[in-house]
């Protein structure tokens, strides 16, 4: 975690991704929790789909920080998903990775504009 807002000193955290398919194949259902100092500190729920009509990708983020729910879009460049939102004083945009087998890394950054890229975090999952 890069310094920010919600995280003055930023720091180290262990996070977790259970992913299943669900919706009859149509939906990818991800809960992720995040560990720091052994505690879950933070909390949240995605269901990514995928139109293809449109040829893109849509997040429905939901987490325990009591925000509405967000909605991500975007699509897939080589082994590289970006879905980004956007709105009113903050825009979000997630990056992730998947060149390397067995390992994804994701990136989110945060804007107040959508021009000036600030990373909040950076992270490196491994498949167990």
């Amino acid at each position: 975690m890069h310094p920010s807002q919600w995280d003055p000193k930023g720091g180290v955290a262990i996070g977790r991704n259970k992913n299943t398919i669900g919706l009859g194949g149509f939906a990818l259902l991800a809960d992720y929790e995040q560990e720091r100092d052994g505690t879950i500190t933070f909390t949240g729920h995605g269901v990514y789909t995928y139109d293809p009509k449109e040829d893109r990708y849509t997040l429905h983020w939901f987490d325990c920080m009591g925000s509405p729910p967000e909605v991500f879009v975007g699509g897939l460049d080589g082994h590289v998903l970006t879905l980004s939102h956007g709105g009113p004083g903050m825009h979000a945009r997630m990056t992730y990775d998947y060149s390397t087998p067995g390992t994804m890394k994701g990136m989110m950054e945060m804007s107040p504009d959508g021009q000036d890229w600030k990373v909040l975090f950076e992270a490196t999952y491994k498949r167990t």
